[in-house]
């Protein structure tokens, strides 16, 4: 892997500076979900205080641990974190995650210039400060103060702002979007979210990245990495600072430089990134973009028992630029061999209220195995003659047994028991919404990404085309 951080997300070692027995303290916090989570490397807990800590033996130092460490993890006081630097630079680690607080963030500029120009005196990265710690789920690595019992999955998610990260942390559990890392980036003085969609577009236990961004330093080398991660994976950014009261908080945050809210909405756009103004949004498409990358084709058909809720659907994907054809005719004369007549058969194909199990079924598997069908969104409206469940397991045996992947996508409307419905769909694999909107948007995500990364190949192809040509004329100069 080409990524300079590679030893970050796979260290064979990890310190932390700090750790403490106080069950309430950061630096125990983070020591127990390193231990608790199952990394499979060596710890070492560093507090010149104590002799062990956790059942294992704590050091003074950095320098006083005889094997080698590949990440220390800082939880002191700010005014210590200098002289830990210099331990660990003298130790050999690689990198340094900075918790504490106390930086730029609250002005101390000049604190986090030394604390970045003695790191790199000595050959180190550092992730922070102001940050909760990373998580990477392949690692079995939970080295942050948020929640230990995060979910595996493909999904990567940045963030500048640490207590909106670990509030996030918890909400990808009770939305069942397993993670591939969480990686909080605080102040970025010196690893940005540049470093880190370089390392997750070769990395091949991620499929997507959500960012949250309050303002970037280098705005050339982010539009360049978010471009070549775009034109292979899907970038989602939820922007703060879109407008300008908005703007004014995010620098007051964590510091950063968050320029005009039309300036970010065009880069974002040149760099094939899908923007949302929502948390909720962002995990909806997440959530659809773990199980699918691209559709195969334009042609979306929408199965429902509720015509409002078709109607709904119709619209939000009109509204995104995706637009409903006329089912084929041979499709249609197949449904008029069992549903009722006052059906629709067009699109929306509406199987009316009483829909069985078995027309979800039947409507559903033989779409998916038409030729002139590329995706399928299954809507339900929960009636007191159906059971969501029995027609979420209906939908998951229509896929399954059709053994085609196109995009299939779910919303279930109604009760507990519809929510119930929603997560064994997800659990199963087929993305799925409480509502036939978010349903709809997250399904006319696929086609957005899909324009959007055409767009960027194409520039960076260009680009490509153009540097040749340049070096081309430079070499015959020389001749």
């Amino acid at each position: 892997m080409a990524s300079g951080l590679y030893r970050l997300f796979h260290p064979r070692s990890i310190a932390v500076v700090g750790a403490s027995r106080n069950p309430s303290k950061i630096g125990s916090i983070v020591l127990r979900n390193i231990l608790s989570g199952g990394f499979a490397g060596r710890v070492y807990p560093v507090n010149p205080s104590a002799d062990s800590i956790m059942g294992l033996e704590a050091y003074a130092s950095l320098t006083s641990i005889s094997g080698k460490v590949d990440v220390a993890v800082v939880a002191v006081p700010a005014e210590r974190v200098l002289e830990v630097v210099e331990d660990a630079g003298r130790a050999g680690v690689e990198f340094l995650v900075v918790l504490s607080s106390g930086f730029k963030e609250v002005g101390n500029f000049e604190l986090e210039r030394q604390l970045v120009s003695a790191a790199r005196r000595h050959g180190m990265r550092v992730l922070g400060p102001n940050i909760f710690g990373y998580v990477y789920t392949p690692s079995r690595l939970n080295a942050s103060f948020g929640p230990s019992n995060v979910l595996p999955g493909n999904v990567a998610f940045v963030t500048q702002s640490g207590a909106l990260g670990i509030a996030l942390m918890g909400y990808s559990i009770v939305e069942k979007v397993g993670v591939s890392s969480i990686v909080s980036l605080g102040n970025k003085s010196d690893i940005d979210d540049a470093d880190l969609l370089e390392f997750f577009a070769e990395d091949p236990h991620t499929k997507t990245v959500i960012a949250y961004i309050e303002g970037v330093e280098n705005g050339r080398r982010f539009i360049d990495a978010a471009s070549s991660f775009s034109s292979k994976k899907p970038l989602i950014v939820i922007k703060s600072g879109r407008t300008e009261a908005g703007a004014k908080a995010a620098a007051s945050h964590t510091g950063s430089l968050s320029s005009g809210p039309l300036l970010w909405e065009g880069v974002l756009r040149q760099v094939g990134a899908l923007q949302v103004k929502d948390v909720e949004s962002a995990f909806d498409y997440a959530k659809l973009f773990a199980s699918y990358s691209s559709p195969p084709g334009p042609r979306v058909l929408v199965i429902t028992n509720g015509g409002g809720a078709g109607v709904q659907a119709t619209d939000t994907l009109a509204e995104n630029g995706v637009y409903l054809r006329e089912p084929p005719s041979d499709y249609v004369e197949y449904l008029r061999s069992f549903l009722p007549s006052y059906a629709s058969t067009r699109n929306p194909v509406d199987i009316t209220g009483g829909a069985s199990d078995e027309y979800y079924y039947l409507a559903l598997k033989r779409a998916l195995e038409h030729p002139e069908v590329d995706a399928v969104l299954v809507l339900y409206c929960q009636t007191l003659t159906t059971d969501p469940l029995k027609t979420a397991e209906a939908i998951v045996k229509a896929v399954l047994e059709s053994g085609f992947r196109k995009p299939v996508v779910a919303g279930f409307v109604g009760s507990e028991e519809s929510r119930r419905a929603v997560s064994f769909l997800v659990e199963s694999g087929v993305p799925a919404y409480p509502t036939p909107e978010r349903a709809a948007s997250s399904l006319a995500a696929l086609y957005r990404y899909a324009r959007l990364r055409e767009v960027v190949v194409k520039r960076l192809e260009y680009l490509a085309l153009a540097r040749r040509e340049v070096e081309g004329k430079k070499l015959v100069t020389s001749f």
